[in-house]
């Protein structure tokens, strides 16, 4: 068997730069294309509306009040039942969220119409409003 030289064996320094290069940009592309462990402060404003849509549809259909309380760890949808508020769901802000809220909540009656209510999600630099109208309609603002 011929013996190989040196320059015929094994990887140029060029070469192995080149591949460390490209192993740095896949895993900064990894890196920055991982999701918020807490999901977007956008996603969790649009949950929330999501929730108090439901909420006020539920008064709709079953013709009595139903209540959100909105808090700095959460908030609670409770329905009303035999002449008492009864909780039904209790939902926890993400880490790391922050929450101001105008007022300690809402209440849609059975035609849906709601005492207004305004909450500020806040994450870091990002800021998102969920209002929710006299009329019931819920707004989700960046």
């Amino acid at each position: 068997m011929a013996r190989r030289s040196n320059r015929e064996s094994g990887f140029t320094l060029i070469e192995l730069m080149v591949v460390i290069v490209i192993i740095g940009l896949a895993a900064a592309a990894v890196v920055l294309a991982m999701p918020d462990p807490g999901g977007s402060l956008q996603a969790e404003a649009e949950r929330f509306a999501a929730r108090a849509k439901a909420a006020r549809d539920s008064a709709i259909i079953e013709s009595r009040p139903v209540a959100l309380t909105v808090t700095a760890a959460g908030y609670d949808i409770a329905r009303r039942s035999d002449g008492e508020w009864r909780p039904s769901a209790h939902h926890r802000w993400a880490q790391g969220t922050v929450v101001e809220v105008a007022g300690p909540g809402t209440r849609f009656d059975s035609t849906g119409l709601a005492k207004p209510l305004y909450v500020t999600l806040r994450r870091g630099d990002q800021l998102v409003s969920v209002a929710i109208g006299h009329d019931g309609n819920i707004d989700v603002r960046r």
